[in-house]
């Protein structure tokens, strides 16, 4: 047996009816060309040869007697796989809004406890030939990251498959059921360790929390608090802050990820940074249409991976960082700035924190009490007069960046599924999938009616924003100095290309080069193009020399006598006409 972590377990005790903590993906198959085979049929023999491969698809919950501690995991050794793997058919005539209002229906349901917590539909009767695949885990077993591992061990990068080993033949040991003095002893030593754990955690976490108060050095070496700036403990009140039902409502959008990239590259912001802008424009749009847009700006609850790297434990280890949308500002790129200053800060602190984040805690006795409040606070209506601490739950998860397969078939998409909970009625999740950014809105169908027009919102925002990296010059301080002299010279963006072809000349006719004159012709033509014109400046200057002005004032009379003087001077008539004829 393996217990559930502190956090891993929150997931467990936090759930009701109106609020299921399971998350999922909704992806879109090609078939192989030609198939004519029965893909339920080979979905269900190419999962059961390996779910082996990743511990959340064969563990099981064994419950604590009384709730009095975090349940623990054990082997299930008698999977059913028609009961996690079902068949679905839409109605005619099967589009794609069809398919996404049904995996919402399917989102709505919990998950049978006394199982593994995991389903798979297989979904067919699209009017584009395509099968559809929906997937959802319980949160307790896996966060997003490990939910990317998950994805590797039942998909392939290639069309054929690999070949998997099958498991090991283990002896049965009979866990469907433990006895009581084993769970109560266990439940007491896993208590144990989890105060021994935070016993010695508590001088660290003490040194954490005093460091917010002093100040620390920024990157131009001035001193600056290390608290956020801004910061302010409740978000203000929207429409999505309400407690919400069991009924959901989907969304699936796709986005570029080269183009995501290039907005981050041209305006000197990370990834995340776009895709929270991307949002936070789609959000402003939406609530000023029903003129709700509140005057101070929302906040986005971030989650945040604290996973080593190469951990690829089937668990919880994440915390989450709150992060200004900014969207009181109407400037677009203004906007992503605030919210890259907002971003930075918020993981700058939570940096200081992550040594010292605890995702496993007491809560002995704890189980029972969390899953009383959690019903009370969502069926009361509490969450309709509490102050909000964020209006909307934003993840962003690395997925894989090449094509991958499912029992042959190809996958196209892969949309995220994840949690709307009571007092965040809205959450967009997005995962990059081989070229794509794939954006999975998931709300409560109540209290956002009218998702996929905040969908539609997003796609236009992005538009707006690649547009604006050919208009506006991109951020010189990543680019050292040659992006200041590259950002100087596009100060003034160039015209479009309509004007430019506007301001074209008319075509002119190109005639013929002409060949090359002869000597003769040459002095010809010399001797009729007219003298060439002295510059400005020497014509300036003769006209102002006393010389010239002395000659500008003699009279006419002079002139002509001076003219005949110079006539007798003139050599003799035949020297002269030898001079002409040589010419």
């Amino acid at each position: 047996m393996k217990h559930l972590s502190g956090l891993d377990s929150t997931f467990l005790h936090l759930e009701t009816p109106e609020m299921p903590m399971h998350v999922g993906s909704l992806n879109v198959l090609d078939l192989p060309e030609g198939y004519e085979g029965d893909f339920y049929e080979d979905a269900k023999a190419y999962l059961l040869s390996r779910i082996h491969l990743a511990d959340v698809f064969t563990r099981k919950l064994a419950l604590m007697p009384f709730d009095l501690s975090n349940p623990v995991w054990v082997d299930d050794e008698d999977i059913d796989i028609d009961y996690h793997v079902r068949h679905v058919t839409l109605p005619s005539p099967g589009t794609n809004r069809q398919l996404q209002q049904y995996v919402a229906r399917l989102h709505s349901t919990l998950l049978d406890r006394s199982r593994p917590l995991w389903e798979f539909f297989i979904i067919d009767g699209l009017k584009s030939g395509q099968i559809g695949l929906y997937t959802k885990v319980h949160h307790a077993g896996i966060d997003g990251q490990a939910g990317v591992e998950v994805g590797k061990a039942i998909f392939d990068t290639e069309p054929t498959g690999r070949v998997v080993k099958p498991p090991r033949t283990r002896p049965h040991r009979n866990e469907y059921q433990l006895g009581m003095a084993e769970l109560a002893g266990a439940a007491l030593r896993n208590t144990a360790q989890q105060y021994v754990k935070l016993f010695k955690m508590a001088p660290a976490l003490a040194k954490a929390i005093g460091g917010l108060a002093k100040p620390v050095e920024s990157a131009d070496g001035k001193s600056v608090s290390a608290m956020p700036k801004k910061f302010s403990l409740f978000a203000p009140r929207t429409s999505l802050n309400v407690s919400i039902t069991n009924q959901r409502t989907f969304a699936g959008r796709t986005i570029s990820l080269a183009e995501t990239k290039h907005i981050a590259k041209h305006f000197g912001v990370s990834l995340n940074d776009v895709v929270m802008a991307t949002v936070a424009g789609a959000m402003r749009h939406f609530l000023a249409d029903n003129n709700e847009l509140p005057d101070k700006p929302l906040v986005a609850g971030v989650p945040v991976s604290l996973r080593e790297a190469g951990d690829t434990t089937a668990n919880n280890q994440a915390s989450v960082i709150l992060v200004s949308l900014a969207t009181d500002i109407k400037d677009p790129i203004e906007r992503m700035r605030a919210i890259n200053t907002s971003s930075s800060s918020s993981k700058s602190m939570m940096s200081r924190f992550k040594a010292v984040v605890m995702d496993d805690f007491p809560m002995f006795g704890a189980p029972w009490l969390m899953s009383g409040l959690a019903s009370m606070i969502g069926r009361s209506g509490l969450v309709n007069l509490l102050p909000p601490t964020a209006n909307v739950a934003i993840s962003n998860v690395a997925g894989a960046p090449f094509p991958m397969y499912f029992a042959g078939a190809l996958v196209t998409c892969y949309y995220p599924v994840s949690i709307a909970s009571h007092g965040m009625a809205l959450n967009i999740t997005v995962q990059s999938y081989n070229g794509r950014m794939d954006y999975g809105l998931i709300a409560c169908r109540r209290a956002v009616p009218d998702l996929t027009e905040l969908g539609d919102y997003l796609l236009a925002e992005h538009r707006l924003l690649m547009e604006l990296t050919q208009t506006l010059p991109g951020d010189a301080k990543t680019a050292g100095a040659a992006g200041k002299a590259a950002a100087a010279k596009t100060a003034a963006p160039p015209p479009p290309v309509a004007e430019v072809v506007k301001a074209r000349p008319a075509a002119v006719k190109v005639e013929a080069p002409k060949p090359a004159p002869k000597p003769a012709a040459k002095k010809a033509a010399a001797k009729k193009a007219p003298a060439p014109k002295a510059p400005a400046k020497k014509v300036a200057a003769r006209k102002a020399s006393p010389v010239a002005a002395k000659a500008a004032a003699q009279p006419a009379a002079k002139k002509a006598a001076a003219k005949k003087a110079v006539a007798k001077k003139v050599a003799p008539a035949g020297r002269a006409r030898k001079t002409t004829s040589a010419a």
